[in-house]
């Protein structure tokens, strides 16, 4: 992880505008070293203002360090840029359930699960907050807001889905080792790997401009009224991608060449998609 760290922060330095910097600051809020994550964080969100994902990792290492307050204002700013960010909506029922509101925390939740119906952590929350909401006693009460409290607190550094070798994910795939890329809501890479066509490798990079897109999609056919997506295809000089949503807002990035068929490609996906299905399954 520290060679992780190290790599990132040189990629920043490259590119101060790069948006690697959500990367970098979660990776050191799940090490707890939450004054560089902090500085790292505030310098992105100096960058990019308008980015709601830089608010959301802004408000989550605050959480951490119990600013509640200016957590709650930069979750608030994060719903104003994007009204559906999953992130800033289960931040804030979080910060509900801190004050003891359990009627907002669920308001937020159930705005939360319309977007992310697969997320366990909305729905263990969601049910808690409801059945704490319907006149238990206070300690019962109190005891389901903590629970719903934990379900939704910034996860510590051993809870999260740790970074594994590729193969793992995607064993006996075609492109097992390259042009298959497994990232969850914040960027992080869960499996696979990325090149550019000069050999270099890209995945961090990729990984980091890809966090919130998820969010981003759903929201866009949501206004489209074309319902929840499933996937996003393009076609490049260079090649093609096919981008595929998953349970949790985690994604799967596949990249072929142009002499791969856009169905050929479809179809690459689909099966990396299964096995990605499984493993994530196996984690639960």
């Amino acid at each position: 992880m520290a060679d992780d760290v190290k790599a990132l922060s040189s990629q920043l330095a490259q590119d101060p505008d790069s948006l690697v910097f959500l990367r970098l600051g979660e990776l050191l809020r799940r090490k707890r070293q939450l004054d560089a994550a902090h500085r790292v964080a505030l310098t992105g969100l100096e960058r990019h203002p308008h980015l709601a994902d830089a608010h959301d990792l802004y408000a989550r290492i605050l959480a951490d360090k119990r600013d509640y307050e200016r957590a709650f204002d930069e979750w608030d700013m994060a719903r104003r840029i994007a009204p559906d960010h999953v992130g800033a909506l289960k931040g804030l029922a979080f910060l509900y359930f801190k004050v003891g509101d359990v009627q907002q925390a669920a308001v937020h939740l159930e705005a939360a699960q319309r977007v992310a119906p697969d997320d366990p952590g909305i729905a263990q929350a969601l049910s808690l907050a409801r059945g704490g909401s319907g006149g238990a006693a206070g300690d019962e009460a109190g005891s389901r807001a903590a629970a719903a409290e934990q379900a939704l607190a910034p996860a510590s550094p051993g809870a999260a889905l740790e970074p594994i070798d590729d193969t793992q994910v995607f064993v006996g795939l075609e492109g097992a080792q390259e042009g298959l890329l497994l990232l969850d809501a914040s960027g992080r890479v869960l499996g696979g790997a990325l090149k550019n066509p000069e050999g270099r490798d890209v995945t961090d990079a990729v990984a980091a401009y890809l966090a919130g897109v998820s969010q981003e999609a759903a929201r866009t056919a949501k206004l489209l009224g074309l319902g929840a997506w499933s996937a996003l295809a393009a076609e490049g000089k260079q090649g093609h991608v096919h981008l595929t949503a998953l349970a949790g807002d985690v994604l799967l990035l596949v990249v072929r060449d142009r002499s791969v068929p856009m169905g050929r490609l479809a179809v690459i996906a689909q099966r990396a998609a299964g096995a990605a299905r499984r493993w994530l399954e196996q984690q639960r």
